[in-house]
């Protein structure tokens, strides 16, 4: 045991790696001809000024804030498939390019066009009925057609060379209506990109309807395939029409989520609970905050995770979700000489010596009296204050004019030096390093969550680093200063500063002086003169190499 005192708490010690939707109005494609913008394209449909070109994903609404759940599936991919319908299910109709090839009894070999009525035409055999038969049962269709007549020695082979292009009219809430090309057996997804996809503010992604002479023919709801894969499949004809509906209401989602978005809900109103499936919340998360409009008031709410499951959302909420636990047990590790766990999870308010009366040591290795604290905050802090400085050289050194030539070739000179040491500078990676140990005394401070207790073994030799000759480890002597282990590593470098020394203790402690005072496992470290005529940036880049050696124990080069 290091210390002990009466107070009792549990300590664990932890070995190893611890809407309803609105029904769209009936539409004619002729009621749509004010909204449609003639074009010219490669596409055939284009080049006969029957459909609009696709849109510039320019032309979206600008959209600030989080964007409607959806979004991203219009950001220009649908619109450049290139399918080519003949897929099997596929269904045959008039205008698609039908390849028979006949062999034996008869020869033929020819690409033919479905007509009006849904024939093809095979000379010696009539015409054949194809209009509506899906393209995996073509080649049966036109053999027992042909077989009919030529009973023996005829082989058939059929084949969809390609689909007729259809145009469809796309309206309602995105960004520019119009009617654009397209195949059967496209999308809806492939016509409203080409509208420029779904207008974020007012556009519905959950009532989109696919009109056909005046009557629905599906309803979709794009969370079903953004959520589970569901599309309605669809043959698309000539003149259909894509409504896409005005927005529901909707729920704004920010937080400790992985989709982070605003949500429409399918209905006015909703459960917390269809919200948290949608936004795929952080485990952690164990409270939302709720804020809107409650009967033309102001309203605000802040609930558990649980509550809020079976809790109303209406138009307009915005919802938080936070991970707002405080956490009862935190974990410490225990580096350096010690024996027994390295990782203990203790109640969060245990304090260090607390925690040292369940650290064995042998007392002949480990240096109790020299014991420090690495704590992640503390790093942090070192870190920012190491690049506030950085950031300060940075604006005050390279963006400063020159009066003269002269002046600007020193300038650049200098320009140069600084870059090239923030650079390495920035590199630096602060330990961390709390003091609690002073003249054979632990403060009893309260730990903090992934604090590092850090027990030096107990040594005989003093390090030196830095400007010197030879980097290395001599033995303690008792009557020695810093300069006097110096000269025997060979003394300073021609690049040393000679008048200014820092030591690091053991315990963490940072002393600097032209000689100062060495106790065993203390390390010495030369700092580099500054390479500039210039003392104001000489004093800068000084201050800044001190910070990073104390903060790394390492001396940087400049």
């Amino acid at each position: 045991m290091l210390y002990t005192h009466t107070r009792r708490f549990m300590l664990f010690a932890l070995l190893g790696a611890l809407a309803t939707s609105s029904q769209a109005q009936s539409l004619q494609a002729g009621d749509l001809s004010s909204l449609v913008t003639e074009s010219s394209s490669a596409e055939i449909l284009q080049q006969q000024g029957r459909v609009n070109a696709p849109v510039s994903r320019n032309s979206t609404t600008r959209h600030s804030g989080p964007r409607p759940f959806g979004a991203n599936l219009f950001d220009g991919g649908f619109s450049n498939d290139r399918e080519d319908g003949i897929n099997p299910g596929y269904v045959i109709q008039p205008g698609d390019q039908v390849a028979v090839r006949v062999w034996g009894a008869i020869e033929f070999n020819e690409a033919l066009t479905v007509d009006a009525r849904g024939n093809i035409f095979i000379p010696k055999v009539g015409p054949v009925m194809v209009g509506g038969v899906p393209n995996r049962n073509l080649n049966t269709r036109v053999t027992q057609a042909v077989s009919s007549v030529f009973t023996d020695n005829v082989r058939v082979y059929t084949s969809l060379n390609g689909a007729q292009p259809v145009a469809v009219f796309v309206t309602g809430f995105v960004p520019q209506p119009g009617r654009f090309s397209g195949i059967p057996s496209n999308s809806a997804l492939h016509f409203i990109d080409q509208a420029g996809g779904i207008d974020v503010e007012r556009g519905s992604y959950r009532d989109i309807a696919v009109m056909r002479n005046g009557k629905m023919l599906e309803n979709i709801d794009l969370y079903q395939f953004m959520t589970k894969g569901i599309l309605p499949t669809l043959q698309f004809q000539d003149g259909d029409t894509i409504v896409v509906g005005v927005r529901n209401s909707v729920v704004s989602v920010t937080g400790d989520v992985a989709n982070s978005a605003v949500f429409e809900l399918r209905e006015d109103t909703a459960i917390g609970q269809e919200l948290t499936e949608q936004a795929l919340i952080k485990p952690d998360v164990s409270y939302v905050a709720i804020s809107g409009i409650r009967e033309s008031k102001p309203f605000s709410v802040y609930l558990p995770l649980e509550e809020f499951n079976r809790y109303p959302l209406h138009n307009g909420d915005a919802v938080k979700f936070s991970a707002d636990q405080h956490d009862t047990i935190i974990v410490v590790e225990v580096e350096g000489a010690h024996l027994g766990p390295s990782t203990y999870a203790v109640p969060r308010d245990t304090r260090l010596q607390e925690v040292l009366d369940y650290i064995a040591v042998d007392p002949a290795l480990a240096d109790v009296g020299a014991l420090s604290l690495r704590r992640k905050s503390v790093a942090v802090r070192q870190k920012q204050a190491l690049d506030e400085s950085l950031g300060r050289l940075e604006s005050r050194y390279l963006t400063a004019s020159s009066n003269t030539d002269a002046e600007a070739r020193i300038r650049a000179q200098e320009a140069k030096l600084v870059s090239e040491f923030v650079a390495r500078a920035r590199q630096a990676v602060p330990s961390g390093r709390l003091v609690v140990a002073s003249n054979g005394t632990v403060a009893d401070i309260l730990l903090q969550q992934g604090d590092t207790i850090s027990i030096p073994r107990r040594s005989d030799s003093v390090l030196l680093s830095g400007e010197i000759f030879a980097t290395q480890a001599i033995l303690y002597r008792e009557s020695f200063r810093a300069r006097d282990y110096i000269s025997l590593a060979g003394g300073f470098t021609d690049q040393a500063e000679k008048r200014r020394l820092v030591v690091i203790h053991a315990n963490g402690e940072v002393t600097t002086d032209k000689n100062p005072l060495v106790r065993p496992g203390d390390e010495v470290i030369v700092m580099p003169k500054v390479p500039t005529k210039n003392l104001q940036l000489a004093s800068i880049l000084a201050d800044i190499l001190y910070k990073v050696a104390i903060a790394t124990s390492v001396a940087m080069n400049i």
